[in-house]
């Protein structure tokens, strides 16, 4: 693609819907500096300067989706907490609609909590529980999903293993967008990977693959692999990032490695929801699977560069695009 291609893609974002339907999360980061050891053990003591909150989980794509410029509507569920409040409160400014998310007593709001200080993670600690939803709130998401199909232009199911997807949850809401003929991309985690069939695409990374399928001795035997996985399951476009080495994608067109753009790695947190969130935003335009692909991977590489979890924003993707192609490409 040249320049203008892509300018005029990333410009139809605005025209889109996307809804996310996943496992939600509150991210907490707390900023310091470390300057001692502590006397009480060999781990560093931090001198909190400032604690953020940002959306996290499925509520990060969202947010990603919505950095770009796309109508996003997030169905999901969290605690009945001031964490959950906060985190739907969090949507809500930022223009994401949040109607769809369930409030639960039985089950505190994901929390992970992340100490930062001089830019590296000292310490992460979790609050959660990853037991399967009840089938009560399964059946009303399945029904909050049927009511609002008609208004999206396509459909992302992310998985975090945190407990919203079962089976049967996975396998509805994969046929109620069929019947609308919706895309479906999914993020998937190992427990229901095979689950995920007749969609548009599957984005697992290397660890999340090799485990489903097992460890290659080779780059042959992964293209060989990949190749057969997608055609058994009926995905059309399957895409395994790879941290570093950047993404392999796989479709009808042939295998295409793309290497990373990421200048500098400081933390990979994140780029998986950068990716599956400008891949879908690039395919509902119309864009071929490598043309959406490299797209996403501009937008992972640059999310990379920063500390903590950064959603891509169409202005960075702009400011990146000036710099790599010429006018007359």
């Amino acid at each position: 693609m040249n320049k203008q291609s892509i300018l005029a893609t990333l410009a139809q974002f605005e025209s889109k819907t996307i809804l996310v339907i996943g496992d939600l999360m509150l991210d907490a980061y707390i900023w310091g500096d470390a300057l001692r050891i502590s006397p009480e053990a060999p781990v560093p003591v931090v001198n909190v300067a400032s604690q953020d909150f940002m959306p996290g989980g499925a509520a990060n794509v969202a947010r990603n989706l919505r950095s770009l410029g796309a109508n996003v509507l997030v169905c999901g569920l969290v605690g009945k907490d001031p964490e959950g409040d906060r985190l739907i409160g969090l949507l809500t400014q930022t223009g994401i609609q949040s109607d769809l998310i369930l409030q639960s007593s039985d089950r505190p709001t994901s929390v992970k909590t992340r100490v930062i200080a001089r830019g590296q993670h000292v310490v992460r600690y979790d609050r959660e529980i990853s037991d399967l939803i009840d089938e009560r709130a399964q059946t009303e998401i399945i029904h909050q999903i049927a009511e609002i199909l008609d208004t999206v232009d396509g459909i992302i199911l992310e998985d975090y293993n945190k407990g919203l997807f079962s089976e049967n949850l996975i396998s509805k809401s994969i046929k109620l967008a069929g019947e609308k003929g919706l895309p479906i991309y999914v993020d998937p985690k190992k427990r229901f990977f095979s689950s995920y069939r007749n969609i548009r695409l599957l984005k697992p990374n290397w660890g999340e693959f090799s485990n489903v399928i097992g460890s290659f001795s080779s780059e042959d035997e992964f293209i060989e692999q990949g190749t057969a996985f997608r055609k058994q399951q009926h995905i059309d476009t399957l895409i395994v990032t790879r941290g570093s080495e950047g993404m392999t994608l796989f479709n009808e067109s042939g295998i295409r490695t793309i290497p990373t753009h990421a200048r500098e790695v400081h933390d990979v947190s994140g780029a998986g929801d950068t990716v599956i969130a400008t891949y879908a935003l690039s395919d509902t335009t119309g864009l071929s699977g490598f043309d959406s692909a490299s797209i996403a991977n501009l937008a992972a590489g640059i999310v990379c560069e920063e500390v903590g979890v950064v959603p891509i924003t169409t202005e960075k993707l702009k400011h990146r695009i000036h710099e790599l192609i010429s006018d007359q490409s």
